[in-house]
């Protein structure tokens, strides 16, 4: 039998090398970005050489395995984002991964100073146009909100700066001599923050993710492997990250507050593990389970 030669075996091993190093790192930055751009580098080079501008263009051109990198620019990057299927999971060697950097990633939208109806006494209404959930927000901040028991008549008593949401409208009671428009208010305007459904092997790590009508993180059904890493998931008007269908999931390291409806929420047969995190109960349960299992951190079985 022929030993082969080394030259041979170089080149028997070529088309493994070129397999495992397929992966690509893209980047964007929401203010000198440009999604016309090659997205292969942090800073622009040329006509056509830098990052991308919005996180969907980079999810467009990413494949299996590559990773995507966000430029914390002090301003959110306001979208809302779904990975999905093979292109957007892992390799067997490497996670699909996002990093954040710290970045946020915003769902709110301003309210339009003339979409408020006074009634007097310092109480404005206003009606949003997706009414299941919705927080309001002042000065980018989740706003104070007075919760109305369900089957309630009456309006609650409001003071300065309260709102709540009665009769599928929100209701806010200005400072003395003031309008909503004499301040920043925005509301919940995007449905989820990021959406996971059908992926293996995905990191997400280091962002924020605030302000979205739904959920900041929604893992909806057949995600494996996910890992959710040193994440702020606050401000969103159900729940911080809901789980559900058969997903697996482990929330490592972050931090989960002020989320309207719940912090953590499950459903169906899905399993979360969760490890060094802070759950925050004074705006809604901590946990709402609808099914599922969560494990870690001295949670139940």
């Amino acid at each position: 039998m022929k030993i082969p030669t080394i030259a041979c075996l170089v080149w028997l091993a070529f088309p493994i090398l070129a397999f495992e190093t397929r992966a690509t790192d893209w980047f964007v930055n929401n203010q000198i970005g440009d999604d016309r751009f090659d997205g292969q580098d942090a800073e622009v080079r040329g006509a056509n050489a830098g990052p991308f501008r919005s996180i969907s263009r980079a999810l467009r051109a990413a494949t299996q395995g590559d990773q995507i990198t966000l430029a914390d620019t002090g301003q959110p990057y306001r979208e809302s984002i779904t990975l999905q299927g093979a292109a957007h999971s892992g390799l067997s060697y490497q996670d699909f991964r996002i990093t954040g950097n710290g970045a946020v990633l915003d769902g709110t939208a301003p309210i339009p100073r003339d979409a408020w109806e006074p009634l007097g006494d310092g109480i404005w209404r206003f009606s949003p146009r997706r009414m299941s959930y919705q927080l309001l927000y002042l000065d980018d901040e989740p706003a104070e909100r007075v919760v109305v028991a369900r089957g309630e008549l009456a309006l609650p008593d409001l003071q300065p700066l309260q709102w709540c949401l009665f009769e599928r409208q929100i209701y806010f009671r200005a400072e003395e001599d003031k309008a909503p428009g004499d301040y920043s208010l925005s509301l919940t305007a995007l449905p989820v923050g990021i959406t996971l459904v059908d992926v293996n092997r995905v990191t997400i790590s280091e962002l924020t993710v605030q302000g979205f009508q739904l959920d900041g993180i929604n893992a909806h059904d057949n995600v494996f492997g996910a890992t959710l890493r040193r994440l702020v998931l606050q401000g969103n008007a159900r729940s911080g990250i809901s789980v559900g269908g058969a997903s697996r999931v482990i929330i490592q390291r972050s931090l989960i507050a002020d989320n309207g409806a719940a912090q953590l929420r499950t459903e169906d047969h899905c399993v979360v593990q969760v490890s060094g995190c802070r759950i925050l109960d004074h705006s809604a349960p901590a946990i709402v389970r609808q099914g599922g299992r969560i494990i870690g951190d001295d949670l139940d079985d």
